[in-house]
Parts: C-alpha cells; structure tokens; sequence
C-alpha cells in the first residue's frame, strides 16, 4: 500500500489545457499516478511522490493554467494498491 493524494477540481477545467499543464508539472516533480476528465466536467487528480515535491504539485494544480478557473477542490489522503511508476494522461 502506497501513500496518496486524490485531488477533485471543479469549475472550468476541462477543454483549458488543464490535463497537459498537471502532466508537465507532474514530470518537472517526479510525480507519480494520473489525471482525467471526468463526466461531470471536473478533473480527477491521484498524484504520489515525495513530501516537498507532493506540496508543490498540489499547489500548481489548484491555480491550473492560465484559462482555468478552479472554483472547488476536494482533497483526500488515500492508499492505493497499485504502484505507478509514471505519470499519466487518460482520456
């Protein structure tokens, strides 16, 4: 079991680049695990890595890119039973 964060973002981030920002950033702090879209036209973030690197990520993905507006985030520690060795856009 691994150690997680799942990060929820509503507002306007779908169709903003969002994903391709989060995945930038992810690879710039050696994060692990994923981002999508989601039905309900939210993000749907689960992002591991070290503490530092963790926070800042964190705090990269609420501002987003600059044609987003994140109007609610919801943030859980999680445990995953799958390692991720990358990190990942889905669609």
């Amino acid at each position: 079991m691994t150690n997680a964060v799942k990060l929820s973002l509503e507002g306007r981030v779908q169709g903003v680049g969002f994903r391709h920002f989060v995945y930038q950033k992810a690879l710039q702090l050696d994060i692990k695990g994923y981002v999508k879209n989601l039905y309900d036209g939210s993000i749907e973030i689960l992002a591991m890595g070290d503490k530092q690197n963790m926070h800042d990520f964190i705090m990269l993905a609420m501002d987003g890119p600059s044609r987003a507006e994140v109007m609610k985030i919801s943030y859980e520690d999680i445990f995953v039973s799958k390692e991720y060795n990358d990190f990942t856009v889905s669609y």
